[in-house]
């Protein structure tokens, strides 16, 4: 037998098939171990066959075979050549994708206990043996117990012994890690409304693929993402259920549970390493049928899949940054297709490229424009903080929020407090020269941490001793600029001395469950106002909340991005959303310098419909995606010089597409990125705007060419940042 193997190596001149001898029992799918270039390495066996097209002398033996059951099922072999074929990637690295990559790397395995039982009671024992009867004795009353723990109660010499006279039995038993253990949730009967049942009927008996639920906050759309997952378990398929952050899984993970019990699984990256290594084992196996997850779990390891639901789909995450670049819509589409399943796309503020898509009839368009319960969604007051200023109010809070949170907390009820900006100050400068304090490794400002008292790069992660004096002018002067999430909750402190105040970001969430113990807490009523950054403004249901408070709400419309006005669109219905979802009526107070923009008028009024409608008339006219294809190849390396090199030879070699066609071509120069060095490593940009992506195909081929082990090549379409 002769097994077609790609072994583990991510390089273009190796991204080719290899065949090897092996045993009559290897299956394809399964993980072998392979003599490759003088050494052993992994490879992955994409086929198996009776004959070769080689000598059979040429041919060499597969030099071990992993003892699992085959790790890769067929779908991930049609996906490979999609992929690898789409976005220019070496196989090998399309088929990490589908592994946790411990497990590939060979640092997690399957974790054993042993137990031991009571099999004769009348087995021979000494009367002088006391810790072998007291053994006995303790088994005749709990049947069985962990043999190590048995050992430590009466001694290994006397187990061992009641072993050898056959009075008791070792088993050997896998043990499960149970990542969020103590997340059950409680399962309540749910009484669809009838708008709920017509979504569920529309994606059942539609013969579109792809089902876009555009349904406002608190519309019940989990409920029908539930319901329908329901359905297709019952039918003995599968299931995989996306959302964005990794905050709300666990809460995700709490209602699949209670529904579904052992059949859900969780898949993301704040898992151990073994607890993933079993969830992943555990869907392979058919244990689990539900992969609940972020982007990642996508490449879930399931058969048969019945349905793919993709939460808060117009969401940034769901677009990988590391090779290869893709977008994970995309790759649901191709998994959809070949499982002949439906993909559910849901959300409040849909992408305007995916709600183009809903008018224009390729995707199935649902909507829900009301609140489950009837309630209207939350009152918006806008506080225009230009006339703040003029007052006197230099603070971060207007007096209207001042004076709702008041009311709030008078009143028992909760508050969230947003301001997509961590850290205690947003950058430090001297007054005298003025200095700002930046990254070594990154064109990046850095940011003060009070409770640290450090400056921190958010991009990179280094770690910078709070300046004493200017380095550059040796000024004493030093002052801080802008408002973190810490300033934020110390100044409530100070405003609210009797309320309890908690913080959500990235500086106060750590561990796996860091997210899951913060909202719990929030949600218990252990505290009165939760402040955080954007992983608080989605998905998240809190009865008590009642306000919300939108700190610099119009501050993501400055970004250099096409994308920034349906951002900050998105982000404040978002988090207005997660107010007034009970019985209490819900207020926003939205602070804004530019109360007159019309993104915020349709996002105070919730206006989706009003917002597309002109959003899709300037993209039209400007020729901005869907009506064109952004397309950026980066150039990155640590050495200037070379990626420069690197860069007008690219460039030159893209030039010849352009020329060849500059009616396509809306847009064509290369240029610095606009954040010029990223944790260490210079940034160079060849920027195209084109009318379609009919030349896609060879600007792909042209970064493989001009990669080198020195610099990296990358392309990007439609990137969700273009910094």
């Amino acid at each position: 037998m002769f097994a077609q193997v790609i072994v583990d190596i991510a390089h273009s001149q190796v991204d080719k098939i290899f065949e090897y001898s092996c045993p009559e029992t290897l299956t394809a799918g399964s993980r072998v171990k392979v003599p490759f270039g003088g050494r052993v390495i992994d490879g992955f066996v994409i086929g198996v066959s009776r004959t070769s097209s080689f000598p059979p002398e040429k041919i060499k033996p597969v030099a071990e075979v992993f003892e699992e059951p085959p790790a890769l099922q067929k779908e991930c072999f049609s996906l490979m050549e999609r992929i690898s074929s789409r976005f220019k990637v070496p196989k090998a690295s399309v088929l990490r994708l589908f592994l946790p990559s411990e497990m590939r790397q060979g640092k997690v395995r399957e974790v054993y206990r042993k137990y031991a039982k009571l099999k004769d009671m009348s087995a021979p024992v000494s009367k002088s043996a006391k810790k072998q009867k007291e053994a006995l004795s303790f088994l005749s009353e709990h049947s069985e117990w962990d043999y190590t723990d048995l050992c430590t109660k009466f001694g290994r010499a006397a187990v061992n012994a009641l072993c050898d006279k056959g009075a008791i039995e070792l088993e050997k038993r896998q043990i499960k890690r149970n990542p969020f253990k103590e997340m059950q949730g409680e399962e309540s009967a749910k009484t669809l409304t009838y708008a709920q049942r017509n979504a569920i009927y529309s994606v059942e008996n539609s013969d579109k693929c792809v089902q876009l639920i555009h349904g406002v906050t608190g519309s019940g759309k989990t409920e029908i993402y539930l319901q329908i997952i329901a359905r297709e378990i019952a039918k003995g398929k599968s299931a995989i259920f996306l959302v964005p952050e990794i905050s709300l899984t666990p809460q995700m993970l709490a209602q699949l549970r209670a529904r579904f019990k052992g059949e859900a699984a969780i898949l993301h990256s704040g898992l151990s390493a073994g607890e993933r290594f079993d969830e992943w084992w555990r869907l392979r196996s058919g244990e689990a049928k539900i992969a609940i997850g972020a982007r990642s779990a996508i490449f879930a390891p399931l058969e048969n899949l019945g349905a793919i639901i993709i939460d808060e789909e117009h969401d940034a995450s769901y677009l990988s940054e590391s090779s290869p670049r893709y977008d994970t819509v995309e790759i649901a589409k191709m998994r959809a297709e070949y499982n002949g399943c439906k993909l559910i796309l849901g959300s409040a503020t849909p992408s305007v490229e995916s709600f183009s898509k809903a008018e224009e009839g390729v995707y199935n368009l649902i909507s829900l424009p009301e609140r489950i319960n009837k309630k209207p969604l939350p009152q918006v007051i806008i506080a225009d903080m230009k006339k703040e200023v003029r007052r006197g109010n230099n603070t971060a809070f207007s007096l209207a929020l001042r004076e709702e949170l008041d009311a709030t907390l008078k009143s028992g009820n909760q508050a969230i407090i947003f301001l997509n900006r961590r850290g205690y100050s947003q950058k430090v400068i001297c007054r005298d020269c003025g200095y700002v304090a930046k990254c070594d490794f990154c064109d990046i400002t850095l940011t003060y941490h009070s409770e640290e008292n450090c400056l921190k790069c958010h991009y990179c992660g280094a770690k910078y001793k709070m300046l004493s004096a200017c380095p550059e002018c040796g000024g004493i002067h030093i002052r801080y600029s802008g408002t973190g999430t810490q300033r934020v909750v110390s100044d409530l402190n100070a405003l609210f001395p009797a309320a309890n105040i908690i913080r959500m970001d990235n500086d106060t969430v750590s561990g796996k469950d860091g997210h899951y113990k913060i909202l719990k807490k929030f949600a218990a009523h252990e505290a009165d106002i939760l402040v955080g950054t954007q992983m608080i403004a989605k998905g998240h249901d809190f009865p008590s909340v009642t306000l919300v408070g939108i700190l610099d709400a119009d501050m993501s419309l400055y970004f250099e991005d096409y994308r920034s006005g349906e951002r900050t669109f998105q982000l404040i219905t978002q988090v207005a959303g997660r107010s007034g979802r009970a019985d209490a009526a819900g207020k926003v107070v939205l602070q804004t310098y530019c109360p007159e923009n019309y993104i915020l008028r349709y996002a105070v009024n919730y206006d989706y419909e009003g917002f597309f409608q002109n959003e899709i008339k300037i993209r039209k006219t400007t020729s901005f995606p869907p009506y064109a294809l952004i397309c950026r190849v980066m150039v990155t390396g640590e050495e200037e010089a070379k990626t420069l090199s690197v860069l007008k030879e690219l460039y030159f070699a893209l030039e010849e597409i352009f020329k060849s066609d500059k009616e396509e071509f809306l847009f064509f120069n290369k240029m610095r990125s606009p954040v010029k060095r990223l944790q260490g490593k210079h940034r160079f940009q060849v920027l195209m705007r084109m009318k379609s992506d009919k030349y896609l195909e060879e600007i792909y081929a042209a970064a493989v060419k001009f990669t080198v082990p020195e610099v990296l090549v990358y392309v990007e379409e439609n990137p969700a940042n273009l910094s």
